[in-house]
Order: C-alpha cells, then structure tokens, then sequence
C-alpha cells in the first residue's frame, strides 16, 4: 500500500532502493526497467519511462519531456541495457501532455518508431497544429468565476510550440483494446478524467498496470486542465478509477513516484480523497449562491494545507478548474444546482437538502456515477496524499 505520509519529494522506490527520480535504468521485474527522465522546472522532478524488452527491440511506456536533459537520461539509461534511441521499436504514451509524449513524437520521427496514443487526445493534437495561441486555461477560469487568477496571468502567451514535439502519432486507440508487445499481452484501458484520451496498460499475467498519470502513488493527478476539456472529467475520472477497482490488484507502475506494491489500495485512498474533498466543497456551498473560485478560496491546498492565496498563479489556475470540476459532480448528484452568469457559474444547495455526513467512498461513487462507470467499461490541486 502506498503511504500518503511520505512526499513524492522524499519517496523511496523499491525497484531502485533510492529516491525514486534518481536517473538509472532500475529493474523492475525481469524484461523490464524504469527510466526516471528530469522535467526542468517542473515541480514532479521526473517522469518514469518503462523500457520492455522484446526480440524485435525495445517497446516505451510513454517517451518523456522533448528536452536536451531528457533525451541525455534516457540515452544513459537505455546504454545501462546495452542499448540505444535506435533500439526503440515503439512507443505506447498514456496521454498527450509533454513530459510523456513530445520526446516520443520526436525519436518516433527520428528512428522509425510506432508512436501510439488514445484517440480522443486528437483535439489537443489538432490545436497545437493549428497554431491556436490562446490561453487554453481562460476559458474554464472564466466560467469558474477566477477573474483574478486570469488577471494575475497578465499578458503571458505562451510560447510558440514546436510541431515535430506534437507530431501526430502512428496508431490511435479507441475503446478498450488489447496490443502484444513482445510475448506481453497488454490490455490497453481507457482511463479519461486526468486528459480526455488517457490510457493505462494491463499486464495481469505479470501482475502490473502502467498507470501513467491515472493513478499516481503520493500525489492526485490534476483533473479537467487541458486546453480542450471534458465536459464532466472528474466524473471521468471517478469512474475510470472504480474501472481500476474492478481489475485484479495489480502492482503499480506510474508515472510520476516509487513503484507501489497495490494499485486497489491507492485507487482506495483517491476516492476518499475526492469523496473527502466533495464533502467540504458541499459544506461551503451551503452559504452560497458561489462560484467555483471562491469555494476554491476556503479550501485547504496540498499536504501541508495551504491557503489559496500562498498557491502561485499556475497553481491557483489549476485549483479553479478542480473545484469546478468536483461542483459539477454536486450537481450531476442532486445536491447542487448550476446557474451560468457571465461572472463565472453560481453554485447553490438544492432547497430542503440537509446537511450531513456522506455514506461510504465506494458506495456513494457507485451509486451516483453508475451510469458514466458502464461508458468507461466499454498534481498539486487536491494535495499530495
């Protein structure tokens, strides 16, 4: 089980017996190693590629960062195996964000490489080749009533992306499907809720899931920041954590963090953390009419419980758009009522609802998101636990 206590700065990863972002090609079970590739300025510290050995080459399990940093980890690491970028056949990424899927867009490009990617991260895809330079964060800021967090962005336009970084990839996924890597059967999952197309790989007769940033062991993913969002991600992502529930425990291989012995035991703790955090946004709702910022504003940030207003702005953003997205599932549930307002959404509590504890985690999220879990079969906001 994982140990919400310990800090992704501080954690310790059994395969390695160091702090989990130490560069090396760390064994994970026989055919397999993890790679730890550094994110510049980045506050995960790393990523974890899981190199797979196969007799046709090498299969990645996502690609990393497109930085000169990355690139040189991931070259030492591979030579730790007696190999190189040219021995990379394919790469399967989880989702579309840069620290897993430029650096795959460009060693695919660069030695032939099959790049696969969910299909539904295709808009993101289309956006950046669209060169659309808008803030894709203002939007949802907008609707949930941060006009200052968007003032406090000032004038900033983001750079302007290289498109060999956002190639689009070779194979897209739909649904939930199977792919052999090797001798591997894998079962590719779709997991929306962190990004609209995130996919996570089973391979249950090794016992292991890459969970990309799915399930992640001493950190919540962030939910619905995205330049093209869902309508209802942590919706999404509630019930594609319960779709986890449904599998055999399996041991856990993420992203970002040590390697965790029980994939159920942290899908676990996830849900009570949200169950957790659905239940103090209700409580502040109950004084309402609110908008999503300014619930955001009365609650507690990350481990340490931080105030909104010591979050810098990037990380205020993403606090906005996560209490909008855990307001959304009060109203898919009954509990609350939506009002659009050109100053950001009102949130209210449905009249005569009373106030009181929720029932349990699994339950009350089976029960309310039964539906949207039978659809699914077929970092810092929120806090490090």
């Amino acid at each position: 089980m994982s140990d919400p206590q310990v800090s992704t700065a501080k954690a310790i990863s059994p395969d390695s017996g160091e702090h989990w972002a130490t560069p090396g090609a760390w064994k994970v079970t026989e055919g397999i190693h993890r790679i730890p590739l550094p994110l510049p300025t980045d506050g995960l510290k790393a990523v974890n590629v899981y190199a797979v050995e196969t007799p046709a080459g090498l299969t990645l399990m996502d690609g990393g960062w497109a930085v000169p940093e990355g690139r040189e980890a991931l070259e030492k690491g591979l030579a730790q195996l007696g190999a190189g970028v040219g021995d990379i056949t394919s790469f399967l990424v989880t989702h579309v964000h840069r620290d897993h899927y430029t650096l795959a867009s460009v060693l695919g490009a660069e030695v032939g490489a099959t790049v696969t990617l969910g299909a539904l991260e295709r808009p993101v895809l289309d956006r950046v080749h669209a060169a659309d330079e808008q803030r894709g964060l203002d939007l949802p800021l907008r609707i949930a009533g941060a006009q200052p967090v968007i003032d406090a962005w000032g004038d900033f336009v983001p750079p302007a992306l290289d498109p060999g970084h956002w190639r689009y990839p070779d194979v897209w996924l739909e649904g939930d499907t199977s792919v052999q890597v090797g001798s591997r059967r894998l079962d590719a999952l779709h997991t929306p809720g962190h990004t609209r197309g995130h996919y996570v790989y089973a391979d249950r007769a090794a016992g292991l899931l890459f969970a990309g940033d799915h399930v992640l062991p001493t950190i919540t993913p962030s939910i619905g920041v995205e330049p093209v969002s869902a309508p209802s991600p942590l919706r999404d992502f509630l019930a594609s954590l319960i779709k986890m529930r449904s599998l055999p425990d399996l041991r856990l291989l993420p992203a970002h963090g040590p390697v965790a012995p029980s994939v159920h035991a942290r899908v676990d703790e996830l849900l009570l953390h949200h169950e957790e955090r659905l239940a103090r946004s209700l409580e502040i709702v109950y004084g309402g009419p609110v908008t999503a910022y300014q619930v955001a504003r009365e609650l507690p940030w990350t481990r340490h419980q931080h105030r909104f207003e010591t979050l810098d702005v990037f990380n205020q953003s993403l606090a906005a758009i996560e209490t909008l997205a855990h307001l959304d599932v009060l109203v898919a549930r009954g509990q609350a009522t939506r009002t659009t307002d050109p100053d950001g959404d009102l949130f209210a509590v449905v009249a005569g609802l009373p106030l009181q504890p929720h029932r349990g985690v699994r339950d009350a999220v089976l029960d309310e998101l039964g539906a949207v879990g039978d659809e699914a079969e077929g970092g810092v906001p929120g806090g490090e636990r």
